[in-house]
């Protein structure tokens, strides 16, 4: 007789054999629409001195990045395949192209940076050669050789004032919501890369003379942010691939963010977490505490606040990570993160999130014999406070 235990794995089973599926077709879909690859990937990795094993290595990781279960191993596998072959169209608005930089960069290569290194870029303001009308062609050309079928993404906010006169692109001086406007309507998602994208940032701080703001608020649009200032190229390279594998967008918080990426807090998993429960603090940079590697909470770490996976995916090849390196957490994918997080080297004000969480002194003693209860209830405080920050940020943006 089948056990309700048996029938739920049955059942589990089932569903990813669907999924699995879904996906084998929806790569032979992509294979005979998409542009023939432009390089042979595993050539690319042979020549830069990637083994079949680091890229074997590298598959499992990102699939447990993305929340997959291992036997969807091979999918990521033939996804990164086709990585080169989906048309990109990158915009630039008010931004200082950080997010572009963040990708460019490397030490050494790695299967990320070469899967960014092959990317079929249509248009990309900053790296493209064409200049004036000759780049204005090429936008053209893209949007007319694969409507409907590229990946737009947007790097900075969209200033609105003035009727969008703030910012003026191209030799034909369109605005730039216009150009949003156009490219965006024709692409088969939308990636806002950065914080400036995804929320505004600092082009949208207070008193914001340019009422910048971010795609999805200037255009009343569905968009996937990869927030950061700047994200990780992990996060972006993740929500492409998930793309590649399902054929749509990935899961989203109520921020636009992918959940696979931005599902839990700095603070749930970083590795001063620790001395943050037993109350032990950095109080002056250059201490004996830093030199011990406390808790920077009261140095202005935003992580109790900031939702990410930063000391997960790290920086700089993974070496290391702001809070790993001595740095607090600034609150950067978080939306308003350059007024609700200020002063960013000081503990937060808790009236700019809505209030809700004890002072740091006194928390920290309650953590250090917190039962179970106690802690369930500061990670509802901390849910309180993230619906908090989508309100505020609502409210700022409305008309």
């Amino acid at each position: 007789m089948e056990t309700e235990g048996d029938a739920y794995r049955r059942k589990v089973k089932t569903q990813y054999r669907e999924l699995l599926s879904h996906c084998q077709e929806n790569l032979d879909r992509m294979e005979g629409e998409l542009p023939k690859p432009r390089v042979n990937l595993h050539e690319e990795l042979t020549s830069q001195g990637i083994s079949r094993r680091d890229f074997i290595k590298w598959t499992s990781v990102t699939t447990a990045l993305l929340m997959l279960p291992p036997v969807f191993k091979p999918l990521v596998a033939r996804a990164a395949e086709q990585f080169s072959r989906l048309p990109v169209v990158w915009l630039h608005f008010a931004e200082c192209t950080g997010c572009s930089e963040a990708l460019l960069r490397t030490s050494y290569p790695n299967v990320d940076s070469i899967l960014l290194d092959t990317i079929s870029l249509e248009y990309h303001e900053t790296l493209m050669a064409a200049a004036g009308h000759q780049a204005e062609q090429n936008l053209e050309k893209a949007l007319a050789d694969f409507n409907g079928k590229f990946i737009c993404v947007v790097e900075g906010a969209l200033p609105r004032g003035l009727d969008g006169k703030y910012l003026t692109l191209g030799p034909k001086g369109k605005t730039g919501i216009a150009l949003a406007r156009e490219v965006t309507s024709k692409a088969a998602a939308v990636i806002c890369i950065g914080s400036c994208a995804s929320f505004g940032n600092v082009q949208a701080a207070k008193p914001n003379p340019t009422d910048a703001a971010s795609i999805g608020w200037a255009l009343k649009i569905q968009t996937v942010n990869i927030a950061g200032c700047p994200p990780n190229p992990a996060n972006f390279v993740g929500t492409v691939l998930h793309y590649l594998l399902f054929g749509g967008l990935p899961a989203l918080d109520s921020l636009g963010r992918p959940i696979w990426a931005y599902r839990m807090r700095i603070h749930d998993y970083c590795e001063r977490r620790p001395h943050y429960d037993a109350a032990e603090y950095v109080e002056e940079w250059g201490d004996m505490a830093a030199a011990k590697g406390w808790c920077l909470y009261k140095m202005g770490c935003k992580g109790p606040y900031t939702y990410g996976n930063c000391g997960k995916v790290r920086f700089n090849d993974a070496v290391s990570w702001p809070i790993m390196a001595g740095h607090g957490c600034m609150g950067c994918t978080e939306p308003g993160f350059w007024d609700t997080m200020a002063p960013l080297e000081k503990p937060i004000d808790e009236k700019t999130l809505g209030g809700g969480e004890k002072t740091i002194d006194t928390l920290g003693v309650t953590l250090l014999g917190a039962t179970l209860a106690g802690i369930g209830a500061h990670a509802g405080l901390m849910a309180v406070k993230h619906r908090d920050k989508l309100h505020i940020y609502e409210t700022s943006h409305k008309e």
